[in-house]
């Protein structure tokens, strides 16, 4: 993990120069400290577990900052952050008892060496995955000096000179965030762009209560606008709340939120609730972070001061949507929440996820009397955490769409073997993309082979979609090719399951256009409106062909239905494939050189001498 230095204390206008090191892998244990209350910028340090243990470097008597399991931590300088607490022991006092005979015996130094990329490097497919790296988005250390400005849109670098995103031709002071995607991309926008304002009409306009069972409910705070990352490093995090704001404003500018869609008003998680998905020490070490400036689980994970509290917002408008639907006092919903949970698993935090809001979601519904809920998730990275919490459950059934190259695709995990465990298998159904570049298509045909014929197959009384937009056309870390008028077309598909009870979550997606118009056109159909176009027969890739068979050849062992499916695609497109594969090996062979032109001249004579080579000369 990183450590952080240069920070300004604000009340005694002294830099101080400090480096924290925390290592939170179990294998590692010697002691640790635990439940730190910063006050007046130090820190107070119980030590109650020997479960993790905190590495300090450089520990002489003026280290004020401490980072907790697996948090790389600056203080922070809020007095609203500070709470008085006489207890534990101060990490100064630690300091001088660590400067003495106890300071071999449990200070240790080990810097996870972490390899840097860049959005670019991932747009352009350029970077080489490592298997130790767990970031799916890490920035280089220094900033460029030719850079001037981030593409609102993308978050790209560009040069001053130039007046559109060389990525994605967003104009440099674009009014998506005013209009979302309505706003023109080619020209600036006219006026100050207050996109205060638009937050605040969707503000306003929530309502404790849904008066309508016909009504489509959406849930939004203003508060979850506040998780943001405190230092940027040379390009802005991708997972800002710039992505909130557009969809927002698409939304007002369409007259679809507020207006046709009915708001419902935030509510915090309780640690109860949290606790059914996560296990106690990481809802504490969530909590921990209210009382630091600046964190991080991963080195694309971070947290601030607010972040706890947009945590537990976006997980408690989850449950709330998920109860108001089932129940019956809303006919669906759309929660339009960050940060992101599909990637936080039981007991870690990761991938920019803190909370998992589709897991708090299912078992709201399961509270309510869902006996059966379906979790369908199209985001482009797999949902690892989502997996990871229900791969032993039947009363969950969790299918996922998503870039997985081998391994080779963050976060690794998603393999089509992947079926579930422990009494479980067949309840878990991962679809993994060979490739980037997926669109329509690939995604409709495999709904229509494997996600519904499955999903109907076990009657769910629940349906939620974990919702990331990352796999849309234009997104800088999913690159695919996913249009809104595909997004709409999934959502309709799994709109006739469960009587119409579905709840959408809005998980990862980076590009601002893409995002809001894709958003835009998903709740348009929980309005009730049809998809833009028919995408009825679809023609897959041959990749993509592949890579359902593959999919359908694992689950009919445990889905008997889909045996039917399979020999009908094979015999389709069976004969496709084989001919394909015989031009692509005869091609190799044609481009493989005669044995002989490999052997260098001595090799060859030895051949020629030796009898083992002969050459026939032609009669003329």
């Amino acid at each position: 993990m990183r450590g952080r230095d240069q920070h300004q204390d604000l009340h005694e206008g002294i830099i101080l120069n400090e480096t924290c090191y925390v290592n939170s892998e179990h294998n590692m244990v010697s002691e640790t400290l635990q439940n730190t209350r910063l006050m007046d910028g130090k820190a107070e340090n119980n030590l109650h577990d020997q479960n993790d243990q905190i590495l300090l470097e450089g520990f002489n008597g003026q280290h004020e900052n401490v980072g907790l399991d697996g948090i790389n931590a600056t203080p922070c300088s809020d007095e609203n952050c500070r709470e008085e607490n006489t207890s534990g022991t101060s990490s100064r006092d630690m300091a001088d008892n660590l400067n003495g005979s106890m300071l071999p015996d449990i200070i240790s130094k080990r810097v996870r060496q972490q390899k840097e990329m860049t959005l670019e490097d991932m747009y352009n497919d350029q970077y080489d995955y490592d298997d130790d790296d767990d970031s799916d988005w890490e920035p280089l250390p220094g900033p460029t000096a030719v850079i001037r400005w981030f593409c609102v849109n993308c978050t790209m670098a560009n040069q001053d000179d130039v007046v559109h995103c060389d990525i994605c031709g967003e104009h440099k002071e674009s009014g998506i965030l005013m209009h979302g995607f309505f706003a023109s991309p080619f020209s600036q926008e006219a006026g100050l762009i207050d996109t205060d304002s638009v937050v605040e009409r969707c503000k306003d306009s929530c309502s404790p209560n849904l008066t309508s069972n016909n009504s489509t409910a959406v849930g939004f705070d203003e508060r979850m606008l506040l998780h943001s990352e405190v230092e940027m490093k040379s390009h802005p995090h991708p997972e800002r709340p710039d992505r909130l704001r557009a969809i927002a404003a698409s939304l007002t500018t369409a007259g679809i939120f507020p207006g046709k869609c009915y708001p419902i008003l935030a509510r915090e998680i309780t640690r109860e609730e949290l606790q059914m998905v996560h296990s106690l020490e990481h809802v504490e070490t969530v909590e921990l972070t209210s009382r630091i400036l600046s964190s991080y689980f991963t080195p694309d994970t971070y947290a601030n001061e607010h972040s706890a509290l947009a945590a537990r917002l976006a997980a408690g408008l989850c449950a709330d949507l998920a109860s108001a639907i089932f129940s019956g006092r809303a006919k669906n919903g759309f929660a339009l929440v960050r940060p992101p949970g599909h990637h936080a698993g039981v007991s870690q935090a990761m991938g920019f996820c803190l909370h998992n809001n589709a897991a708090v979601a299912a078992l709201a519904s399961q509270v309510s009397g869902a006996k059966r809920v379906l979790i369908v998730d199209w985001d482009v990275h797999h949902g690892n955490g989502t997996q990871e919490i229900f791969e032993q459950n039947k009363s969950v059934l969790y299918i996922s769409l998503h870039r997985h190259e081998g391994g080779n695709f963050y976060p690794g995990t998603g393999a089509s073997h992947e079926v579930g465990s422990m009494g479980a298998e067949g309840y878990c159904v991962n679809i993994p993309w060979s490739r980037g570049g997926v669109g329509d298509n690939d995604y409709i045909f495999a709904f229509q082979h494997v996600v519904l014929p499955i999903a109907s197959e076990f009657a769910p009384d629940f349906t939620i979609i974990s919702a990331g937009f990352d796999a849309a056309r234009g997104d800088p870390l999913g690159c695919c090719d996913v249009t809104p008028a595909g997004f709409a077309k999934m959502t309709d598909m799994l709109n006739v399951l469960s009587g119409g009870k579905l709840l959408v979550i809005l998980e990862g997606g980076y590009n601002l256009r893409s995002i809001s118009s894709s958003a835009t056109a998903v709740i348009k159909v929980l309005l009730g409106e049809t998809p833009g176009c028919e995408l009825d027969n679809c023609l897959p890739s041959k990749a993509g062909l592949r890579t359902v068979l593959e999919v359908l050849k694992i689950q009919m062992n445990f889905w008997p239905t889909l045996a039917s499916t399979l020999t009908k695609l094979e015999s389709e497109w069976g004969s496709c494939l084989v001919e394909n594969r015989k031009k692509h090996t005869k091609k190799r062979r044609r481009a493989v050189a005669p044995k002989p032109w490999k052997w260098g001249r001595k090799t060859l004579l030895y051949q020629l001498l030796s009898g083992h080579l002969r050459y026939k000369s032609k009669r003329i």
